[in-house]
């Protein structure tokens, strides 16, 4: 079976009961990657992505000749390619040593397509300052990844916060203890006036510091992309208008932090979460994938060293199939927001003939289907070992692109029994379809004490002092 691009479409030996037409990324990729092993005279191609700080991120790969039946999968395999590279690693120019056609096509892809102008938008113009550029050349530029330490320092009076979609937590550490913690929930996604987040993140961090003889420092996640403590693109402030964005959203925790006058780091919220995970388990080369509001993931590498890649794993491909669910802010189709998530709740309580009244919001939902679980409704559970499906290959996919040996799942999607149902599903697609990858990648959740108070503990040991 094949797209309309001409992509080898693979069936998954593990079916996801509420979705059989789910047709994993990595499994194309990988039946693409062997066409072209054996296919004389394919063609081998080389990429560099590179990002305005120096890094570049190199991938080399080969496409069938311009003759073969199937040629035309070449530009879909390289464009979902870049799409992983981009939205993972970030960057605005492709240096592209190949066919001319298919450079071309790129470019014809970031300029005139709704898909590829969001990509060129969104993460070149936007996180890097330009539109994404596609340029032919033999000349490629070395590898070279910045990674730096981060976090780890517990020492003092510390304030601990995490902005999420549907609340935000904050907490008061001190020496690495927490001492005091808080939830609130709120509505920040599509909240016009920047005043609202403001007023919000201050009123945590007065919570906080209120158990504290003093505040020597701060530390953050939220979901969204950061640079040097300023917002660049973040999901938490979409509904803002552009100029009110540019004019108080930009350096909205620059102001935060002349307001409290210590030390202050934020980060993306997955970030934290793989450095809570790598400081819980004492261990490197950790891929943490908190599943919520949206999909948050970050990177610590074999060294124990943060990345600033982007690692928005929210909008890389995990579904190849035509008919794949559309993500509602980009518009491009089987994006991992949509398979690991409360949008993938909502959208499979349907398929499990689960009833929600209609506007309910996806927090709620989730709490719906959470309350089905633990009242033994067995179409809960069918939801829940469909997102373990889609958990288990979206995991060997991004070990095409991540050196791991941990992955750590958590978020509220993961909340209960069902979050054990889940990641058994996942486990058993790594046993079936990879297990090459299973007996080298271990998979798990935080311990309670992580859970309660990991990313708080983590977030609050950003700021070195």
């Amino acid at each position: 079976m094949q797209d309309s691009t001409g992509l080898p479409l693979v069936p998954p030996r593990v079916v996801p009961v509420l979705d059989p037409g789910f047709r994993p990324a990595g499994l194309a990729a990988r039946a693409f990657r062997e066409l072209c092993r054996g296919t004389p005279g394919a063609v081998p191609v080389r990429l560099a992505l590179v990002r305005a700080d120096g890094s570049v991120f190199r991938f080399d790969a080969a496409v069938l000749p311009a003759g073969h039946p199937r040629a035309a999968a070449n530009l879909r395999y390289l464009e979902r390619t870049l799409k992983f590279l981009l939205w993972s690693r970030g960057g605005h120019r492709i240096h592209f040593d190949g066919p001319a056609p298919l450079a071309q096509g790129l470019a014809a892809h970031y300029r005139d397509t709704s898909v590829g102008r969001f990509d060129s938008e969104t993460v070149g113009e936007r996180m890097f300052d330009h539109p994404i550029t596609v340029v032919p050349t033999r000349d490629l530029p070395p590898e070279r990844s910045i990674a730096r330490p981060l976090g780890r320092h517990l020492a003092g009076c510390r304030i601990g916060f995490d902005l999420g979609g549907s609340d935000r937590k904050v907490a008061a550490v001190v020496d690495g203890e927490v001492v005091f913690s808080d939830e609130t929930v709120w509505d920040p996604c599509f909240q016009q006036d920047p005043r609202y987040h403001f007023d919000g993140i201050m009123d945590s961090l007065r919570k906080a510091a209120a158990h504290l003889p003093r505040v020597d420092a701060i530390g953050g996640s939220a979901a969204g992309v950061y640079v040097d403590n300023r917002v660049k693109v973040a999901s938490l402030f979409r509904g803002v208008p552009r100029d009110a964005f540019d004019r108080e959203v930009v350096d909205l925790f620059l102001r935060v932090q002349r307001e409290w006058g210590v030390p202050l780091e934020v980060v993306n919220d997955g970030e934290v979460t793989a450095l809570a995970g790598s400081m819980s388990l004492q261990a490197n080369a950790v891929l943490g994938i908190a599943l919520g509001t949206s999909t948050a993931a970050g990177y610590v590498t074999r060294e124990g060293s943060i990345t600033p890649w982007l690692n928005e794993l929210a909008f890389v491909p995990v579904d190849l199939r035509p008919a794949a669910p559309a993500d509602e802010w980009s518009g491009d189709r089987g994006c991992g927001v949509q398979y690991l998530s409360q949008q993938a709740v909502g959208r499979l309580l349907p398929a499990a003939g689960i009833a929600v009244p209609a506007g309910m919001p996806l927090p709620k939902q989730l709490e719906h289907l959470q309350e089905r679980m633990r009242a033994g409704d067995a179409r809960a559970r069918q939801v829940y070992a469909t997102l373990g499906v889609y958990l288990g290959y979206a995991i060997a996919h991004f070990a095409d692109f991540y050196d791991l040996a941990h992955v750590l799942v958590l978020g509220r999607v993961t909340s209960g029994s069902g979050g054990d149902v889940m990641l058994a599903g996942a486990r058993q697609v790594l046993a079936a379809e990879f297990p090459e990858l299973a007996s080298r990648i271990a998979l798990c959740t935080p311990d309670e004490r992580t859970k309660r108070h990991g990313q708080a503990v983590a977030a609050a040991s950003l700021p070195a002092v």
